[in-house]
């Protein structure tokens, strides 16, 4: 995949008291190229339960080709194809949620516990053009070309 039509990917996880904040960056870092830094930002639950959010903004092209080259083991792709005018903002954001442990186990699966938001190229800027380019990327993820 020579183009990438994302100006940016973030991607976002939470570590909450009953986990282990390290098992949960790994699982994190199953999506992100070796040299990526993560961001940490501690907070307070309603209960005064500490909670770790995580997150990296991958915004090199070789950086977002390994993204993608990860969300091709995606099976529900054609789902998350079906599924792009609900995934797609009107700020031209594609929106996914992945398995947070599927992911500590190497696995890519669409499910709870990490957020992926990849701000789409699009030009005119506006959310039929976001849909039809993330839509070319994601056929070209599904077909493997």
């Amino acid at each position: 995949m020579s183009e990438v039509p994302f100006h940016y990917v973030d991607l976002r996880t939470f570590s909450y008291a009953t986990e282990d904040r390290k098992r949960v960056e790994a699982a994190l870092r199953s999506f992100l190229p070796e040299d990526a830094e993560i961001d940490r930002i501690e907070n307070t639950g309603h209960h005064g339960d500490r909670i770790v959010v995580s997150s990296a903004r991958i915004e090199t092209a070789d950086g977002m080709r390994h993204v993608l080259d990860r969300l091709s083991a995606l099976d529900e792709l054609d789902r998350v194809l079906d599924e792009l005018d609900e995934r797609v903002d009107d700020n031209c954001a594609l929106f996914m949620r992945l398995d947070k442990q599927a992911a500590f186990r190497g696995e890519v699966r669409l499910g709870t516990g990490i957020t992926l938001r990849a701000k789409v190229e699009a030009y005119p800027a506006n959310k039929p053009a976001a849909v039809e380019n993330a839509r070319e990327t994601l056929d070209r993820l599904a077909n493997g070309t």
